[in-house]
């Protein structure tokens, strides 16, 4: 059986409860374990209710599951809305100077604190010196880990938590495993990350949850990359700010939500004309409208492939994972610049947002990719038609260049064309020549990837942030699991492959339209059933699988 467990700590917003479940993971990641937090907060600086649900595995893990061994509670609510995902041995750790009267283990938290002269949110330092000790993590692994997190009133901290371990009886002897070198990151950080990998140059953003923590890590480390970092006005201002960068030759990623991205769709029609390199990150929150800002959906998808008028090509990648975040997001301002075209990373809050042990053998898959570059021959035409539709780069500055870039139809050198009805034509086929180009290239990468067992006549498809739980119910149940990584240009030879001998295809998404069933039905592919959830909350596995248990 494999070794695992659950914990959920809960309480008002300005309490510290992410913090504190971020530490409780790294106190079961020096143990060895495999790690995935999920944090559920409102729009909300004080009061409400957020939780962290952190799960520790012997395997790797890539989302929350339905149920809670431990139950951290700072306040009523916490038990009222969550005692029902106790399992069967499950224990609740309650703040017992507010909690009365209920079963578990009582700690007296806010009196530890205040005798102790710390400060109020300090009583999750006790809750962690508590939950420490029930699960038998030795005292030096706790001081080295709250030592390393606890960066301010270290002492202090120690000794709450302290308190609060010897005042608690140890209910279970956590074994440890093989040591863990995955460090833990968001998807917000892993996306970041990719993109300097692979050379960015310049970051643009409006802050709008749930993208915005791309923009404060790299704010915080624009130094460290060597990166220019700017916080527009607007949407609007961040993807003009974004193709100007870019039209001065700065690789340049803007990072947005469903709202924000709305706004920059005249701009996505600019770069697609003007051929410039842009990536955009689009992390999707429950809409329409202002919606729900905090929590998560997989609902832009049909937006992300038809934003922007008229007919152009672009690239739309949608990781499942921190891995997927990194590689996709470094292939997609790699491709962007090989390809001069607009690309958006589809991602959402249960990915940007979710923690996950980050496996860094992927690090070495991306790299800087050159652009194609004027060699200097002849007089320079920015848009000089060529077999693969791809024209060489040059940018202001350069001696002996005329450099335009325009949103109108041109000619080769980037002189408007709206008489020539020819031009016209020929401006529009070298742009699609660029998307077969790619289509190709892309045919010959992993567009399309296949888990569970793979011989199995029944399949479930899905794409982004339902990854982890639709790959562990397919296991279950050894049934094929289908996930398309790629989704414009569409992988159809690659889907097809991952298709055969299905006879029963089964599509799940966080959305209430089935988007991706439709992607798959103008591609001529039939789903028999959908499993749709549109509540701003990611699938578990269990909700998964026992969807699936009816279907087939």
């Amino acid at each position: 059986m494999v070794k695992e467990y659950s914990i959920l700590i809960g309480g008002a917003a300005g309490e510290g409860t992410r913090r504190a479940g971020l530490v409780i993971a790294k106190l079961l990641q020096e143990y060895g374990y495999y790690i995935f937090i999920y944090d559920d907060y409102q729009s909300l600086i004080n009061g409400g209710h957020n939780f962290s649900q952190i799960r520790a595995s012997e395997k790797k893990i890539l989302t929350h599951n339905q149920g809670v061994d431990f139950l951290l509670a700072l306040n009523q609510e916490t038990i009222d809305k969550h005692k029902d995902k106790l399992n069967k041995k499950g224990v609740i750790i309650y703040n017992s100077d507010k909690i009365k009267d209920c079963e578990g283990i009582g700690l007296p938290v806010e009196t530890i604190t205040k005798e102790l002269g710390g400060k109020p949110i300090m009583k999750n330092t006790a809750f962690l010196g508590a939950l420490g000790k029930t699960l038998g993590i030795d005292w030096e692994t706790m001081e080295k880990v709250l030592r390393e997190e606890l960066k301010r009133g270290t002492e202090l901290n120690l000794k709450i938590a302290h308190t609060a371990y010897k005042q608690t009886e140890t209910l279970v002897e956590i074994e440890k495993l093989p040591s863990n070198e995955h460090p833990l990151l968001t998807g917000n950080e892993a996306v970041a990350l990719g993109a300097v990998q692979a050379g960015l140059e310049a970051y643009i953003a409006y802050p709008m949850t749930p993208a915005t923590s791309i923009l404060h890590y790299l704010a915080a480390k624009q130094k460290e990359f060597n990166l220019i970092v700017l916080q527009d006005e607007s949407e609007i201002s961040v993807i003009n700010s974004a193709i100007g960068c870019a039209f001065a030759g700065k690789r340049t990623m803007v990072g947005t939500s469903g709202g924000g991205f709305a706004l920059m769709t005249e701009g996505l029609s600019l770069a697609a004309q003007s051929e410039t390199p842009v990536v955009v990150v689009e992390s999707q929150r429950t809409g329409p409208a202002t919606g729900v800002p905090t929590y998560s959906a997989q609902a832009d998808l049909l937006f992300a492939l038809n934003s922007g008028h008229g007919d152009f090509v672009r690239l739309v990648v949608a990781p499942g994972d921190t891995e997927e975040s990194f590689y996709l997001t470094g292939m997609a301002l790699n491709l962007a610049w090989k390809y001069q075209l607009p690309a958006i990373v589809l991602i959402d809050k249960a990915i940007s947002e979710s923690t996950f042990s980050f496996d860094e053998s992927v690090v070495a898959q991306i790299k800087p990719e050159k652009a194609l570059l004027w060699d200097k021959k002849g007089e320079y035409q920015r848009y000089s038609e060529t077999k693969n539709g791809i024209s060489q780069l040059a940018f202001p500055g350069e001696p002996n260049a005329v450099i335009k870039g325009t949103s109108y139809e041109h000619d080769e050198a980037g002189i408007t064309a709206e008489e020539e009805a020819d031009q016209i034509t020929r401006m529009q086929d070298k742009r699609m020549r660029k998307y077969n180009t790619l289509s190709e290239e892309l045919d010959k990468l992993e567009a399309v990837k296949v888990y569970g067992n793979e011989k199995s006549n029944k399949a479930i498809v899905f794409w982004g942030s339902t990854k982890g739980a639709a790959i562990e119910a397919a296991e279950k149940l050894n049934i094929r699991a289908i996930q398309p990584l790629i989704l414009q240009p569409f992988p159809s030879k690659q889907m097809a492959k991952a298709l055969e001998g299905v006879k029963t295809l089964i599509s799940a998404e966080t959305n209430v339209m089935g988007q991706l069933a439709k992607v798959l039905n103008c591609e001529g592919i039939k789903v028999d059933e959908q499993i749709l959830k549109y509540d701003g909350r990611p699938f578990s596995p269990e909700e998964i699988e026992n969807k699936l248990k009816s279907l087939i």
